[in-house]
């Protein structure tokens, strides 16, 4: 992301509208659950509040340790986009001037990124920013700030056309691998055995739908991406450059305040916007 991050804009993106995940979910049996980790975050127009995950250790462990210690305590949301992001917790926004350009990184704060396809930007997902890949390309996050997702709503349509501009190279290769070479047979096949052509045609769908899924830089939306992306919104561009960590579940109108605000050339609000304390809490569900 940038006052120093730059969110890299993601791969639009494909040919097949849906693939769903096969992981299976594992059932806890709610004597053995882990309370879950609430983050409350009081701030001068409101409160936030947001569930941290339990398969990002590091990340998480990282931020309660430095909530715990109170590092970002009374620093500002030095960056708001509306339909993006609001980014806050910056060290040097704590006292910093009115006007001034803040919310700079920190290299001594990275991290290495545990980034899971099924923790995604949709609206609420709170997330480590990070610094471009030309000088971080293990895609390092940096702790000592965190964004939170505004995003848009997508339509269904919208989705499928950043799918087929995302894939259409990967496609065409896979077309001159499977179909074109056997074009005209199909073609003849499909005025003589109609129920073969049709077999055949499947065959080569799936062998093309099967290049794009193993071709790195391919955009395949899930099930659970789509439905979030339509509905609640979210930035499906920011997914799979950083980590998720969480989620907010309360305080979305706060969410949509910080973003509207007036902003400066650099996108800090004209009128400071300041976390006042971020706590940490158990929640057993």
């Amino acid at each position: 992301m940038k006052k120093s991050y730059c969110i890299l804009l993601g791969l639009l993106a494909c040919l097949s509208p849906v693939f769903g995940q096969g992981d299976a979910d594992t059932v806890i049996s709610a004597s053995e659950q882990v309370p879950a980790k609430i983050v409350t975050i009081n701030t001068s127009v409101g409160t936030l509040k947001a569930k941290l995950y339990d398969d990002v250790p590091n990340h998480v462990r990282t931020f309660i340790e430095r909530a715990k210690r109170g590092e970002y305590n009374g620093t500002l949301f030095t960056r708001v986009l509306p339909e993006f992001m609001i980014q806050g917790g910056a060290p040097d926004s704590r006292n910093a001037p009115a006007g001034a350009r803040c919310g700079f990184g920190d290299r001594n704060s990275e991290i290495m990124p545990e980034i899971r396809p099924h923790h995604f930007n949709k609206r609420g997902a709170l997330a480590a920013p990070r610094q471009n890949d030309d000088i971080n390309p293990q895609k390092k996050s940096d702790m000592s700030q965190f964004y939170i997702v505004q995003g848009k709503v997508y339509t269904s349509g919208e989705l499928d056309t950043l799918e087929m501009i995302a894939n259409q190279d990967i496609k065409e290769k896979a077309m001159q691998k499977f179909f074109y070479p056997v074009r005209a047979e199909l073609r003849m096949q499909k005025a003589s055995n109609k129920r073969e052509y049709q077999k055949r045609l499947r065959k080569i769908n799936a062998q093309v739908d099967s290049m794009i899924r193993a071709t790195p830089g391919h955009l395949l939306f899930t099930k659970e991406q789509r439905k979030a992306y339509t509905t609640e919104g979210g930035c499906h561009h920011l997914d799979g450059n950083y980590t998720v960590y969480g989620e907010l579940i309360e305080g979305f109108d706060v969410l949509d305040i910080i973003a509207g605000q007036p902003r400066d050339e650099y996108d800090r609000p004209k009128k400071d916007i300041r976390i006042i304390q971020l706590t940490i809490d158990n929640f057993q569900s």
